[in-house]
């Protein structure tokens, strides 16, 4: 099998944010609703994921941004086997940032995702809802 054939979109894109509340008035002025909303038990930041339509964004606190174009941070793809595509991914020689499978408590049943770079620096996170 391929990759492909595990994934199904677009599951998120990543902001980073120094002022949460600032970015959730601009979204929700855009339409957006939360759909998601929690503190990191580590660091005490704030994530959201504002969903308008199909389109969902995970605006999470941080101590600094680039504040230029550009600023996305990563793009996550949603797939079905996480497992499956990690393996395919390190077959490939794809896992440029040798990283390992993580889990997050979010949503109902939690996250587990990992994320490999592109060429051009870009972030691309492979991720399923458990």
């Amino acid at each position: 099998m391929q990759i492909k054939d595990y994934a199904t979109g677009i599951q998120h894109i990543g902001i980073p944010t120094t002022d949460m509340a600032e970015t959730l008035l601009f979204y929700s002025e855009l339409g957006f609703e939360i759909a998601f909303s929690t503190t990191m038990e580590d660091t005490g930041k704030s994530v959201n994921f504002l969903k308008l339509g199909d389109l969902v964004i995970e605006a999470y606190e941080c101590d600094s941004t680039s504040m230029s174009y550009g600023a996305i941070e990563h793009i996550a793809i949603n797939v079905t086997d996480i497992e499956a595509v990690y393996n395919l991914v390190c077959r490939h020689d794809l896992n440029t940032l040798n990283d390992q499978i993580h889990f997050l408590p979010f949503w109902d049943n939690g996250v587990k995702f990992f994320t490999i770079e592109g060429p051009n620096k870009e972030k691309v996170e492979f991720s399923q809802f458990l």
